[in-house]
């Protein structure tokens, strides 16, 4: 529920905007759709560490169970908008923030509620299956937004009540908290710190999309170029505080943990790579493939989400597998090949023609979303791992703040260097297409230099290219009518902007497989997998390891790998180094 609504929003969002009355191409309305998409990702990506922090103090399950309250009845205040126009998107940007407050509570605490609850050989399926539902929530959002706003735009809202209400009775009826709780102090300046950085960084990099002066994107822009140096230091600044104080926010510590570090910075750079993969599939599918092959305009947003599903499917078959596999001979095999499978499917899409041929085009998606799955399952379970128990819930949050924050970079990122490979083509070959067709030159001059993101969103939205660009001119309605036809037609827009197009998905793809590779690269200097069971007292707990793993048991005594090296003592201070062995 929480990670559909990151994406059911973009295929709904014209149903959206034509129900409040606002149209969210013209040029002053832009922000309105940058925060309907991305805000909902940077609350999450700002919350969940401080939320997971929440939950280690005052209990994972009653931060969890008001999470589906938050949500629920944040979704209801969105589906009831009663206001239109530039106000009535204000109400549901706002409800959005909310909204993904909600969603943080439950993402930041549910692999720690799992990692409590499922021995340690058995908690890569667990949160295989947490995680698989997570990420491929993302995808069957695109396919739910378009479903449902072809009947009405509420809908897509008032889906999440029914499961809203059931989840809120079902967790506060049988989820009971077997994790202890240690009160502490709340870290107030580390979380302003941290919001203030994490929040400049995001929030420049969403406006680093839209265009500034008389450039195609907005990093010239002094305001975004503060945002971003101001965002980095003040995050400095932070990770040097919470090392400063006796009850951080952040567990600084935990990064001393090779396992723990690993995982998150090979989870950033998965996400990167992976976060803008949908916006560009769909626009690929929307505005090019699917209006070539005959489907109009007006729904190629929602045959997009549908002949998306290998994606998704790949994600469902790998995910729970690997997290078995995993819990039996380790994570790094599975999390590194996952990255390296989808490196190589990244690198196939960059050598497809736009005008591909589905089933390799369908084989390919299935193998990054196999690669995905792979990588996912073995890695969360890694991490929450690696962690003493009284941390899971900052460790929870950590990991998903690295994974939100990936994603929100990743979009940034990936249409930075779409915009930028279309603004470097696209201009020349929509001016001679134009005036082939009647347009005046100055009227094809002036639409060809408008910024590339309008065309990318209108694409991505389902509303006609041309039509979109032409319309403020009213040049269509004094063309001759077979020219208006080819014009606004399904063959002219597809045709005119494959090749621009084609040289913007190069410079993306190949930058989502080398961070693919170096992800894999990192998650190859893991170590072995250990287990770490910080039970300070009783009786020795057996379990039993995966081949070459480390299995920390209490007392004090650590369980050998094959190689012989020791792993860290449990129940030590979190904050003094472990001893060493070939697992940290």
């Amino acid at each position: 529920m929480a990670t559909i609504d990151a994406s059911i929003v973009i295929i709904a969002m014209p149903a959206i905007f034509r129900g409040i009355g606002l149209n969210p191409l013209a040029p002053g309305n832009i922000t309105y759709l940058l925060w309907m998409i991305l805000g909902y990702l940077l609350v999450q990506s700002v919350c969940v560490v401080t939320l997971g922090r929440l939950g280690d103090m005052f209990g994972r399950v009653k931060i969890y169970n008001l999470g589906f309250v938050v949500f629920t009845l944040a979704s209801i205040a969105l589906s009831l908008d009663p206001l239109t126009g530039p106000s009535g998107a204000m109400w549901l940007i706002g409800g959005r923030f909310v909204q993904a407050f909600g969603g943080a509570m439950l993402m930041a605490n549910s692999a720690a509620i799992l990692t409590d609850a499922f021995p340690a050989n058995k908690r890569g399926m667990a949160l295989g299956v947490n995680q698989i539902a997570g990420i491929s929530g993302q995808f069957v959002g695109l396919l739910l937004g378009g479903v449902l706003a072809a009947w009405n735009w509420r809908l897509v809202f008032w889906v999440n009540v029914p499961i809203g209400l059931f989840g809120t009775v079902w967790a506060y009826k049988s989820l009971r908290e077997i994790a202890a709780t240690r009160r502490a102090r709340i870290d107030w300046v580390g979380n302003i710190m941290f919001v203030i950085g994490l929040g400049a960084l995001l929030v420049a990099i969403t406006y680093g999309i839209q265009p500034y002066g008389g450039h195609a994107t907005g990093w010239t822009n002094p305001w975004i170029i503060a945002g971003l140096i101001g965002g980095i230091v003040m995050l400095i600044a932070f990770c040097v505080f919470e090392t400063k104080i006796a009850e951080p926010m952040f567990q600084m510590s935990l990064f001393k943990i090779r396992a723990f570090a690993a995982g998150n910075a090979a989870s950033l750079l998965g996400s990167i790579a992976r976060g803008g993969l949908q916006f560009m599939l769909v626009i690929w599918l929307a505005g090019i493939w699917l209006p070539l092959h005959g489907y109009d305009f007006a729904v190629t947003p929602l045959w997009a989400g549908i002949y998306m599903l290998p994606l998704t499917a790949g994600f469902l078959i790998a995910g729970p597998i690997s997290g078995t596999l995993s819990d039996r001979y380790g994570p790094r095999p599975f999390a590194t090949s996952g990255l390296l499978l989808a490196a190589c499917c990244f690198t196939g899409l960059m050598l497809l023609p736009v005008n591909f041929s589905y089933w390799v085009f369908a084989l390919l998606i299935l193998g990054n979303g196999i690669g995905s799955g792979l990588f996912a399952s073995p890695n969360t379970s890694a991490i929450m791992s690696s962690v003493p128990a009284r941390h899971r819930g900052s460790a929870s949050g950590m990991r998903s703040t690295f994974q939100n924050s990936g994603m929100s970079l990743s979009i940034g990122i990936f249409f930075s260097l779409m915009i930028a490979g279309l603004a470097s083509t696209l201009p020349r070959a929509l001016t001679s297409g134009l005036t082939a067709q009647g347009v005046p030159l100055s009227v094809a001059t002036q639409v060809s230099h408008l910024p590339p993101v309008s065309t990318l969103f209108a694409a991505l939205l389902g509303f006609n290219p041309v039509r979109t660009l032409l319309g403020p001119s009213g040049v269509l309605s004094r063309l001759p009518a077979h020219n208006a036809a080819v014009l606004t037609g399904r063959q002219f827009f597809p045709s005119l902007i494959s090749a621009p197009f084609h040289h913007g998905l190069v410079i993306v793809f190949t930058a989502a497989a080398i961070m693919s590779v170096t992800g894999a690269l990192v998650s190859l200097l893991r170590g072995k997998q250990f287990y770490y069971d910080d039970s300070a007292a009783g009786p020795a707990v057996t379990v039993t390891p995966a081949p070459g793993s480390k299995t920390i048991i209490p007392n004090g005594h650590a369980l050998s790998s094959r190689n012989g090296d020791s792993a860290p003592v449990a129940g030590q201070d979190p904050k003094a180094p472990a001893r060493r062995g070939s697992s940290r």
